[in-house]
């Protein structure tokens, strides 16, 4: 597989991450701040767009899987088709509406869109992980590559939405007066925005940095159309039949490496959105870092995405199961941000952060092509569940994260989230400690545990890889 075709296969993955980045840092804190919504309707619109998201998954997986072969593939046409209507779904998601009444239905409805349309893009791209190459190094090399450029996409969408929005939340009567505002109630608030006034200041950078962001996505699907070959199943036999998606998924859900892989990464990837949902509200409101928070924000995703490289030579070295210890690295560091807020100590847990982060998003992928070849081994004479291991475990994934990030929403409202004041009260802000610090340390610490009962070792995926040539 040769360079070129694993870097266009990276690019062209990356503009997900770039404006899945953007949702994940700023949604929640633009939806509070902005829009105006109270935190329960906050956290209906986070919790039930992951979950439309994840209930696309099997759905796309099954019309994947049935889909036939054309010119450009059979995975190809799908990622084609939906990226234009993800963009327009994209940007009217950060678009503010002139009403009221019916904003959260307004976010709600392009808030799923936007999600059961990534889903649709996601699936397909990243079962093309195992239609590019049978070597079980190309595919890792090509993992870490698409890993290299998402974490950079990431970077991307989260430095623009930053750099571009930072204005929209400083407020300049806070910096005059800090007590001013500290015990309004929602509903009296005097800085709830005119519908009428849509060219306000906070509306209008939000729509700028999702109309760039959006552009992205045409330069990443044609780089991935024009770069990347797909090939018809390398792995069947002339005599191999389609596994049906319901059966396939009965024997997916029974396979134990798979099981275990997803019921530790789900618990690691819901920790990891728990961080991201929530940083920019605790370094806003919890620990006086709002002028800081878009650089500490850039320090984690550059510190995530130079590690790539090196998590990607340690798991060759000492095996991906030992490469997964570098998960917990930011659990005490987090857990002193929370205890001492303090500026330098900020920027050094932020760069501890990301290379953990590094690792907990490599390392699923780089295992889940292992999972399938045990799988095919044991199932020697079926072919096409490739896209029902890929959408099952984003599935699983989603509907965690959605319901993490659902909770802390509604943790806010519970405690009396107050948006457009100046200083929260102490049980929102004890919240927004909790959900940085000990919340994720313990889903960490719990995945970690069901990752030690991974069966699959460096020896048994040597093994599989020579049973699977010689069946070839």
């Amino acid at each position: 597989l040769s360079m070129c075709s694993k870097l266009c296969y990276a690019i062209g993955g990356a503009p997900n991450q770039v404006a899945g980045s953007a949702a994940s840092f700023f949604l929640q804190i633009y939806l509070l701040d902005i829009a105006r919504i109270t935190p329960f309707h906050a956290s209906l619109v986070l919790f039930i767009g992951r979950a439309s998201g994840a209930i696309t998954d099997p759905l796309a997986g099954f019309f994947i899987s049935r889909s036939r072969w054309t010119k450009i593939g059979r995975l190809m046409p799908w990622m084609l088709a939906c990226t234009p209507f993800t963009i327009v779904s994209y940007f009217f998601m950060w678009y503010l509406p002139p009403f009221v009444s019916g904003r959260v239905v307004w976010y709600l409805i392009f808030h799923c869109l936007f999600q059961a349309l990534t889903t649709l893009f996601q699936v397909p791209y990243f079962a093309l992980t195992m239609f590019l190459s049978t070597n079980q190094k190309d595919r890792d090399s090509a993992t870490a590559y698409r890993m290299t450029m998402e974490v950079l996409g990431t970077l991307l969408g989260a430095a623009l939405q930053g750099q571009i929005v930072a204005s929209a939340h400083v407020s300049p009567h806070c910096a005059v007066n800090p007590s001013l505002n500290t015990t309004d109630s929602w509903h009296d608030a005097p800085s709830i925005p005119d519908p009428s006034d849509l060219l306000s200041h906070q509306a209008k950078v939000y729509m700028i940095a999702a109309g760039v962001i959006a552009s992205v996505y045409l330069l990443g699907i044609v780089v991935l159309v024009l770069g990347v070959k797909e090939r018809d199943d390398p792995y069947a036999l002339n005599s191999d039949r389609t596994i049906p998606f319901c059966k396939g998924l009965a024997l997916t859900m029974k396979h134990g490496p798979y099981v275990k892989l997803t019921a530790s990464f789900l618990l690691i990837s819901t920790a990891v959105q728990l961080e991201r949902g929530n940083f920019v509200l605790f370094c806003t409101h919890a620990a006086d870092l709002h002028h800081h928070f878009q650089y500490l924000v850039v320090t984690i995703l550059v510190s995530a995405a130079v590690s790539v490289p090196f998590w990607q030579k340690f798991q060759q070295r000492f095996g991906k199961k030992c490469a997964a210890c570098g998960i917990s690295w930011m659990i005490p560091f987090a857990v002193m941000l929370v205890t001492i807020p303090n500026l330098i100590l900020a920027y050094f847990v932020a760069f501890i952060s990301g290379l953990s982060i590094a690792a907990s998003l490599l390392l699923p992928w780089s295992m889940l092509p292992d999972v399938v070849d045990n799988f095919r081994l044991k199932n020697p004479h079926g072919k096409g569940h490739e896209t029902i291991f890929y959408s099952s475990y984003i599935f699983f994934t989603k509907m965690s994260a959605g319901i993490g990030l659902g909770i802390s929403a509604a943790g806010l409202e519970f405690t009396g989230y107050k948006p457009g004041i100046c200083r929260q009260s102490d049980d929102v802000i004890l919240t927004l400690k909790l959900l940085i610090g000990a919340v994720p340390a313990v889903l960490i610490l719990l995945g970690l545990f069901i990752l030690l009962f991974y069966p699959i070792t460096e020896k048994s995926r040597k093994e599989t890889k020579l049973a699977l040539e010689e069946l070839r």
